[in-house]
């Protein structure tokens, strides 16, 4: 008699470990941050069982108290996550399907929110300004300008011309440029700040050294090279 009982416990154990779903989070796990667009793909996959009623499977990307659907193309899901301002975003997929049409059953993945990184793209590497015909009173004047997208804001705190070798033409090519804008400068999130410079030199060039308090260790200290050249 037990063993008859235990036997007719075989199929409901089948019947059970075929109502559920796989779902594979396919997101990257970092993004160049895009302040223009603010919209980044996310991406998965599902598999799902026997008894998982057809067409009743949804995904929904869920963080920073978003809910977004996920549309199906063939064998993958996809949606777009907004976000500005932030150097990463967390991240889980819901999953939701019915069983034989009837019972509703929900999954988390993963339990706890993934962090997808949001890489801050690459300040100004060089700058030129024309120095053409007679010098303006002050020199001539040309900006650098910088934008930080990845915090809500950033200040450059500290900014000054670097010769680009030891030579003596490249220190003197150096010296004859000056930083002209106050500091700090504050710049908001996806707004230029910009670096002032002068030269009474038509030919001056350098290295324009800034420091800011980014989070981000890479933005602690970034260099431009700066070159003032008749047209």
């Amino acid at each position: 008699m037990f063993r008859l009982i235990r036997l007719a416990w075989i199929p409901v154990a089948l019947m059970l470990g075929a109502c559920d779903v796989q779902v594979h989070d396919e997101t990257p796990a970092e993004y160049p941050a895009n302040h223009d667009i603010g919209m980044y793909e996310i991406k998965a996959t599902v598999t799902r069982d026997a008894l998982v009623t057809p067409g009743s499977v949804f995904l929904f990307a869920l963080g920073n108290n978003q809910r977004i659907p996920l549309s199906q193309e063939g064998p993958e899901w996809h949606g777009l996550y907004s976000v500005r301002c932030q150097g990463s975003f967390p991240l889980q997929i819901l999953a939701e399907w019915k069983v034989q049409g009837l019972s509703v059953r929900h999954k988390l993945v993963p339990p706890q929110p993934r962090e997808i990184k949001l890489d801050e793209p690459s300040l100004s590497y060089s700058a030129s300004f024309d120095s053409s015909g007679k010098p303006p009173k002050g020199g001539w004047v040309g900006g650098v300008q910088y934008r930080f997208v990845t915090v809500p804001s950033a200040q450059i705190t500290a900014a000054h011309i670097e010769p680009s070798s030891v030579a003596p033409a490249d220190v003197k090519a150096a010296k004859a440029i000056s930083v002209v804008t106050p500091l700090p400068v504050v710049a908001g999130c996806g707004d230029l700040a910009e670096i002032r410079l002068a030269t009474t030199d038509p030919h001056a060039h350098g290295t324009l050294v800034i420091d800011t308090d980014h989070p981000n260790p890479t933005m602690h200290h970034w260099q431009t090279r700066v070159e003032f050249s008749p047209k």
